[in-house]
């Protein structure tokens, strides 16, 4: 019977035991389940039971445990994340997992399978094509050789150009050109230059003579309308610093005026206020006259001597000939001449392939012509007459055809 007795007394010592131990664990989960609370779940509407010591003790042991964790409790609390109303920790998710949950929703870890948003099977649009540099397009022709740059020239008190006669603006850089023509328009030739250069899609700077350009101003008018800019050459490309012209400045003037009026006449303007003396002849006086019109001079860097050779190959060789000692520059050619016009492919095609960059001249301002030389031009019957009242129709009748 003792024996009974102090066997039953054991095992009801046992069985208090493990109640004991049984309270301790259920004391310790509300504390643990605060944390995902606190990050997850709303906040309890009434106010929750206080913590136990052991409970105390229970989160501080979690925090040291991940004091090398890059602390994503702390990032959570400083930007805390809203309750929403009804979220409830799974039961199945143990509550040391909870902290770095709600860490891993607030950073860029991916989103589980059952709130990740369907891939976008909308195909996307074509992206834009990129914008011009500089306002320089991307040449579309085959092997074209395209603008490097455009310069754009303030012409305000005349400043003049090119290193045979000015050293002042030397603007080009190593293995840059400037192309530009004189004494055009003229058929055939001008149009084949006009092609070239379209085809290598790269522009350049035309002086045209005052009488050719009333001649021709069809011609004038695409050369302007594909984008390359049209200065003046004098009314009737006289040498300005010869009799009569160099013992009268008014007769030089309406030599110099009539021309820029008659260009902006036949391109119908805006026209470039850049001009070139005849010759590359250039009386001082004549320059600041210039000045005082806001017109620029232009000289050139190298002069191709192109109107005094016969074939095409040969004004190929002249321009990369002085190009290779001069390494770029301004160059004077005229489109007037039949071997520029038909050397024009096979020169750009030369200058690409020895590396060297066009440049494209553009005015600031479009020049402005005086009344009394714009009235000078047209009497010389080249745009209109007096006589000339009556409609087309009235004065020319088809009688036969």
């Amino acid at each position: 019977m003792r024996v009974i007795i102090v066997v039953l007394g054991a095992l009801t010592t046992l069985g208090l035991a493990a109640f004991a131990v049984v309270a301790s664990q259920r004391a310790i989960a509300p504390g643990t389940s605060s944390v995902l609370t606190a990050h997850v779940a709303p906040a309890a509407t009434s106010a929750p039971a206080p913590r136990s010591p052991v409970t105390q003790v229970a989160e501080a042991q979690t925090q040291t445990g991940r004091a090398s964790d890059a602390s994503p409790v702390a990032a959570v609390r400083a930007v805390p994340a809203p309750a929403p109303a009804t979220v409830a920790a799974p039961a199945s998710v143990p509550a040391a997992v909870a902290p770095m949950r709600v860490a891993q929703n607030t950073g860029a870890n991916p989103a589980s399978p059952a709130t990740a948003a369907k891939p976008n099977t909308t195909p996307a649009p074509p992206a834009p094509a990129p914008a011009a540099a500089n306002g320089i397009a991307k040449c579309d022709k085959p092997d074209g050789m395209g603008l490097a740059r455009v310069v754009e020239i303030d012409t305000t008190g005349g400043p003049a150009f090119g290193t045979e006669h000015f050293k002042q603006y030397d603007f080009l850089r190593d293995k840059e050109v400037v192309l530009t023509f004189d004494d055009g328009p003229w058929p055939v030739n001008t149009p084949a230059v006009l092609k070239a250069l379209i085809d290598n899609c790269i522009k350049a700077t035309f002086f045209e003579i005052g009488k050719h350009a009333t001649w021709h101003p069809e011609i004038s008018k695409e050369v302007a309308a594909a984008g390359m800019t049209v200065g003046s050459h004098t009314w009737g490309h006289k040498d300005l610093a010869h009799n009569p012209y160099a013992k009268d400045i008014e007769q030089a003037k309406n030599e110099i005026e009539m021309g820029v009026s008659a260009v902006n006449m036949s391109v119908g303007g805006p026209t470039a206020p850049f001009f070139r003396f005849p010759a590359l002849q250039m009386p001082p006086d004549l320059l600041a006259y210039l000045g005082t019109r806001n017109i620029a001079t232009f000289s050139a860097d190298i002069d191709t001597v192109d109107f005094k050779l016969s074939k095409p190959e040969q004004v190929i060789k002249s321009v990369m000939t002085k190009l290779a000692k001069n390494g770029k520059g301004i160059l004077l050619m005229h489109d007037f001449k039949p071997a520029t016009a038909q050397a024009m492919p096979e020169l750009l095609r030369q200058l690409k392939a020895a590396g060297y960059k066009v440049v494209h001249m553009v005015p600031k301002q479009p020049v402005t012509t005086l009344a009394k030389y714009d009235d000078m031009v047209k009497a010389q019957d080249k745009f209109s007459s007096s006589n000339n009242t009556r409609p087309e129709t009235s004065v020319v009748k088809t009688i036969n055809e």
